[in-house]
């Protein structure tokens, strides 16, 4: 079997240093859209520079998380078959501009979902002043499943119930993938046609970070005042893909009250395929 879920649970875990500097993170925020707005000059000119927390994702310039889950000891699978399943983030202070810090990476699930596995690949990434923040990528492989293995956790949330308090539409450029993708994501599923249809669809796919990058930067705009430092955490789950020239659709509801930490709800869609879910189970507990 491609996966042996002993070995890669068993694997001690990998460390290694990483960097970047204010252009990576101008590079980071274009990807996702910024600069259209005159209030995204705190995404985009240098002295004035906020770090999304979503930043974290491609912080370093490498290989996000699907594709170090798929290097790790006991995985050798087909990189057409995995798809990014969900990422979580926890934010332990905001993120400086530029820095170096190390990155230490552990397969901490293998789970049995009968036709796939998923793969939870864990990084806590830390800087001479200390935690930075802890993030989890899962990937879903297709053609994996069926060893008798645990199920794992249940990841799904409903969408809230009522209307939203805030709907906000965000158009993808055609060529927003192939900006994205400078920031260190060179998964080919992206870019190259052929590769796409290997995997099963009609033409290449924006990335789910990408995704998930807009949607956080929707926001903290619309909802946070702007302010980047108020997120302390990040979770969602790709239900579906976004092509290039796609507009999204981000429905937000706020919760929580006396007694409970207050956060957003989110839900979003594709407009042009009637409200096709993507992304799903986001919530953001905030300051």
């Amino acid at each position: 079997m491609p996966i042996d879920a002993a070995q890669a649970l068993a694997a001690g875990p990998r460390t290694s240093r990483i960097s970047w500097t204010a252009k990576d993170v101008q590079l980071y925020h274009l990807g996702i859209g910024a600069g259209a707005d005159p209030d995204d000059l705190r995404y985009t000119l240098e002295d004035r520079l906020h770090v999304l927390p979503a930043f974290a994702t491609v912080a370093g310039g490498g290989a996000p998380g699907v594709i170090r889950a798929l290097s790790m000891p006991g995985v050798d699978v087909d990189l057409a078959r995995a798809l990014h399943a969900g990422q979580s983030l926890t934010v332990h202070r905001p993120l400086p501009v530029r820095a170096t810090a190390t990155a230490t990476s552990q397969v901490t699930g293998v789970y049995d979902k009968g036709t796939a596995a998923v793969l939870v690949l864990r990084t806590e990434v830390a800087d001479a002043d200390g935690p930075l923040w802890t993030e989890e990528a899962r990937t879903y492989v297709r053609g994996e499943g069926g060893w008798g293995g645990e199920r794992g956790p249940s990841v799904r949330a409903d969408v809230p119930a009522g209307p939203p308090e805030q709907t906000v539409r965000r158009a993808v450029r055609a060529d927003q993938a192939l900006l994205y993708r400078l920031s260190g994501d060179l998964n080919p599923l992206h870019a190259d046609s052929e590769f796409a249809a290997r995997a099963g669809f009609e033409r290449p796919v924006l990335h789910g970070l990408c995704t998930y990058g807009m949607t956080l930067k929707a926001v903290v705009d619309t909802l946070l005042g702007g302010d980047v430092a108020r997120v302390r955490s990040y979770e969602a789950r790709f239900t579906g893909v976004v092509y290039p020239g796609e507009t999204l659709r981000i429905r937000l509801w706020r919760e929580g009250g006396t007694g409970v930490v207050p956060a957003v709800r989110v839900a979003v869609g594709v407009v042009e395929r009637g409200d096709a879910l993507v992304l799903d189970g986001t919530v953001l507990p905030h300051g």
